[in-house]
């Protein structure tokens, strides 16, 4: 895997973990029971990006080496995804081979 295509992958992966850590450990000021005046009540109450940076990429890492692994050892292929789609696999394979 090309250098570039595994940062690419890496910022991908990272950027979407991010969105579903973000959560993590909120409280929002309702729950919390300080409001602030002139804020909405689902606000934190208190934001730790440091925290959710580390848990970002500690997640993102460990996703992309499963990814990782799966692309440098071939262990998911193009034909084994198309395997469901296709009614008989003599009909893919003339179809791979432009027949």
């Amino acid at each position: 895997m090309p250098i570039t295509t595994a940062l690419a992958s890496f910022f991908l992966i990272w950027w979407v973990v991010l969105f579903a850590v973000l959560p993590w450990g909120v409280r929002s000021q309702h729950e919390g029971g300080g409001m602030a005046p002139g804020t909405d009540p689902g606000a934190p109450t208190h934001f730790r990006l440091a925290r959710t940076l580390l848990w970002t990429t500690s997640v993102a890492t460990v996703v992309f080496g499963a990814f990782f692994i799966v692309y440098t050892e071939h262990l998911v292929t193009l034909d084994e995804l198309m395997k469901p789609f296709v009614k008989n696999s003599s009909c893919y394979q003339q179809f791979t081979n432009n027949c």
